[in-house]
């Protein structure tokens, strides 16, 4: 049966404003999208969803997410996470292959796949890891796991050390058409450290994580993808020093491509307010001068995408304390609320811009036919309310990590109802 999305507010791009339309839903496709100025279409033998002061958005696509399973379902699994990323306005995620097994092997991507399509109600896309075990020694077979159906190759987790092994890993997954996703990071350079090399590891005695663990890899990264001509992706960015040497590639035609999370447009290491490992991350929190440049870097599309990095581990775990605790926060449910509140409500993006960097963007980036709210795309949306306004509560999270530091924040513009190929997966 069709549906009919009734009286929402479509960004529209051409005019830079909010434009009232109903969207008729056939199957898993947006069948059309017509003004609603023109009366209530014909709805008998059709189901229908009244949007009326509601946004409606093409769903929200995060392509850098932990699921944590297989190995660490007391963490999260598909079931769990596919419903986080729902409630959160995602429609389509790509999960990381950290796991344990580690996915690195075609059996353990058709398990994601399955477990997906069994468990899942928003459509998973599976990494396959650059090395076996991301143990950085031996290189996993690409061929086959594309095949198999990973859309990108990432040792997440874990930076990739040795230079040889990353040009190799990076002319082979060229050679078959495929992005190489980076998480970089020098372990020489971060051992024993647990927070960014700044005023609250300097007020706490803390070691630091400096600045150049991540942006080396980041310039040695950009120099191997120009010699291999790989799709290259920089993961989570965080220093001024990586937006930079992201910016100078791209102005030279190296084909790299970037992300952020909100975690780092919104915090410093001078918001941390105590050891509570709720404000543990890797990479860490930084200064504030580095939030100003992934800002700008976003701004000026140097960075291409926000991702949630959405990281959930459980309360024993985190209760550890800083030093010892696992990195990581939960990212799904708050991601879009803090956005609109921090930079959209308060007049520094347009809502096009930030939607755009959510839907289209990633979409883009990712060679996927999602991210479009348009006659044929997928029917796959988010209703949002961007009037509601209420605290960060993480008992009411449908993801099992409720670990982040953003408890009693009060936010506003909160998704209300999700669609997946035309079915409604979650609602209020």
């Amino acid at each position: 049966m069709a549906t009919w999305i009734l009286n929402g507010n479509v960004w529209n791009e051409s005019e830079g404003k909010l434009s009232l339309k109903h969207i008729r839903l056939e199957g898993s496709m947006i069948e059309t999208v017509i003004d609603a100025g023109s009366g209530l279409p014909e709805l008998e033998g059709h189901e229908s969803i009244d949007a009326a002061g509601k946004l409606v958005s093409a769903g929200f696509i995060d392509m850098h997410v932990h699921l944590r399973e297989p190995g660490f379902e007391y963490k999260e699994d598909i079931a769990s996470g596919t419903q986080s990323a729902a409630k959160g306005g995602f429609t389509t995620i790509a999960c990381m292959p950290n796991t344990r097994p580690v996915i690195d092997t075609p059996e353990t991507i058709r398990y994601i796949l399955d477990k997906t399509a069994e468990v899942g109600i928003v459509k998973v896309l599976p990494y396959a890891a650059i090395t076996k075990n991301e143990l950085g020694r031996e290189l996993t077979d690409f061929a086959a796991l594309k095949e198999a159906g990973a859309i990108g190759f990432t040792d997440d987790g874990v930076g990739v050390q040795n230079a040889q092994m990353m040009k190799n890993a990076m002319a082979m997954a060229q050679s078959l058409g495929m992005p190489v996703i980076a998480h970089c990071e020098d372990d020489s350079l971060v051992e024993g450290a647990a927070v960014t090399e700044g005023k609250f590891a300097k007020e706490n005695g803390l070691k630091g994580i400096p600045n150049e663990s991540e942006a080396i890899h980041v310039g040695r990264d950009i120099l191997l993808a120009e010699a291999t001509g790989v799709h290259y992706h920089v993961c989570h960015v965080s220093t001024e020093q990586s937006v930079r040497l992201i910016r100078l590639a791209k102005q030279i035609g190296i084909k790299v491509t970037a992300e952020v999370c909100p975690h780092h447009l919104i915090l410093s290491d001078e918001d941390i307010p105590s050891m509570d490992a709720n404000w543990k991350m890797n990479p860490p929190l930084r200064t504030p001068r580095d939030v100003q440049a992934v800002i700008e870097g976003l701004e000026d599309g140097t960075l291409d995408i926000v991702v949630t990095d959405h990281a959930p581990h459980s309360a024993e775990e985190k209760a550890r304390g800083m030093q010892l605790a696992p990195f990581g926060i939960t990212g799904f449910e708050t991601a879009f609320p803090l956005l609109y509140t921090k930079f959209v409500a308060t007049g520094k993006w347009t809502l096009g811009f930030l939607l755009k960097r959510m839907t289209q963007d990633p979409a883009r980036v990712f060679g996927l036919a999602e991210g479009k709210l348009e006659a044929g795309a997928p029917a796959d949306l988010t209703i949002v309310d961007l009037e509601r306004e209420q605290e960060v509560d993480p008992s009411t999270f449908l993801s099992k990590g409720k670990n982040t530091p953003f408890t009693g924040w009060k936010l506003q513009g909160w998704p209300v109802t999700t669609i997946v190929n035309g079915k409604v997966v979650w609602s209020e």
